[in-house]
């Protein structure tokens, strides 16, 4: 065969091998942020069990809560899913007072 001919073909694999790398890492990171994720709850209880139960303006903790498992949910249904389908996204609250 010649060089011409073989030559894209080659390339053609190690791009489809590099996408699929990238993927991959993608994938690898999102699981790791999952579990960063789930260290956010000791921090949110600590802060919630130090808020001033006086104050006139409270922080939403159930809220923030809520909205870190929506991401948390949204992660986690992307990380499962066929990687062609895609998805709708919940909104979050966003306001915590």
């Amino acid at each position: 065969m010649s060089p011409r001919i073989v030559l894209p073909f080659f390339a053609l694999a190690l791009f489809a091998a590099a996408a699929a790398a990238d993927g991959d890492g993608e994938r690898a990171a999102l699981a790791r942020l999952v579990g960063e994720i789930d260290q956010l709850a000791p921090l949110i209880g600590e802060a919630e069990a130090q808020a001033n139960p006086n104050d006139r303006v409270r922080f939403g903790y159930g809220w923030l809560r809520e909205d870190i498992a929506k991401v948390k949910a949204g992660i986690n249904a992307h990380l499962l899913r066929p990687r062609t389908e895609p998805q709708a996204v919940e909104p979050l609250r966003g306001a915590y007072r």
